[in-house]
């Protein structure tokens, strides 16, 4: 019986170390911009999904592979400042559950394997894959995270070309609606990683990462969350062919995002208004995302 729990316990440990070394909820994330952008890519050319099965599994594994394979990497490079902050301090880089060697090939081997996969649906696909596995890995990770406020800008691009990737394995990037979505993506992700920081203020500063409310203060911090979400406010009217519902319900979450993003230079409570500010990002970009899906749905057609 003993040797049974111990083992469960082995396995449990087993399966709460690879969620954390891969970022689990951050790489979910990023897998739903990768399937809208693949299902809009289908409805604006007049596809049906039932008719490319494979290349949507291929689409969905191999994005998928390349961005944990960056997550991993990331998680090895920063295994100094990870060991500082409590939000990181029980990945398995940090506790020793993974050498560091290990974690290193099992990022290069998933980053192989999934851009080898794009490269099956077509290779303007994977080359935007490697232009975000590049660019988080190597211009946010190792060179501006710990040096310059700017490496929020940069992580954002990193972030923001999932949905490109989706489609691109079905059309040319040379169309409004993926560039769309890439600014709402990209847009999204300065506000919501700002109020990360405030809420971390202390376990940032104490790791010496270069992040905007440690180096500028949060007043400025403030003002930049309001400025990205006003922003926000014109990108739906450039996708009006997905129709009024659509452009009336991203315009009310714009506008609420507005409001909440206002109300900081009133709070008496930075930390908690950050908190809401990080709820209300991770809500808002799900439902667009989600919504994009729906509307096009062909009950809707």
């Amino acid at each position: 019986m003993n040797t049974i729990l111990a083992k469960e316990r082995n396995t449990s440990t087993l399966f709460a170390d690879l969620r954390l070394i891969i970022k689990a909820p951050v790489l979910i994330a990023n897998v739903l911009p990768v399937f809208t952008g693949f299902w809009l890519a289908l409805y604006f050319t007049n596809e049906s999904l039932t008719n490319h099965w494979g290349l949507f599994l291929l689409t969905m594994i191999g994005s998928t592979l390349v961005m944990a394979g960056a997550l991993i990497i990331n998680n090895w490079y920063d295994v100094d400042i990870d060991s500082v902050m409590d939000r990181t301090k029980n990945r398995p880089t940090v506790t020793g559950h993974f050498s560091l060697k290990a974690v290193l090939a099992m990022g290069i081997i998933l980053t192989v394997l999934g851009l080898a996969l794009l490269l099956f649906t077509s290779i303007e696909a994977a080359i935007w894959a490697f232009i975000g596995w590049f660019t988080y890995v190597i211009l946010y990770t190792m060179w501006s995270k710990r040096k310059y406020t700017l490496n929020t800008v940069i992580g954002a691009i990193s972030g923001a070309v999932s949905p490109v990737i989706g489609w691109t394995t079905i059309e040319t990037s040379y169309h409004i609606v993926p560039i769309i979505l890439f600014l709402i993506l990209f847009i999204f992700q300065m506000p919501h990683t700002f109020a990360i920081a405030m809420k971390k203020y202390n376990e940032y500063k104490a790791a010496g990462v270069a992040m905007l409310p440690v180096v500028r203060g949060f007043e400025m911090t403030k003002r930049q969350i309001f400025v990205y979400s006003a922003c926000l406010l014109p990108l739906p009217f450039y996708l009006g062919s997905l129709g009024v519902s659509f452009i009336v319900i991203a315009t009310l979450l714009n506008l609420g995002w507005l409001g909440v993003s206002i109300s900081g230079f009133f709070t008496k409570n930075d930390h908690k208004w950050a908190h809401f500010v990080f709820l209300y990002s991770v809500n808002y970009i799900t439902i667009m995302y989600l919504l994009m899906i729906i509307v096009t749905l062909p009950i809707f057609k």
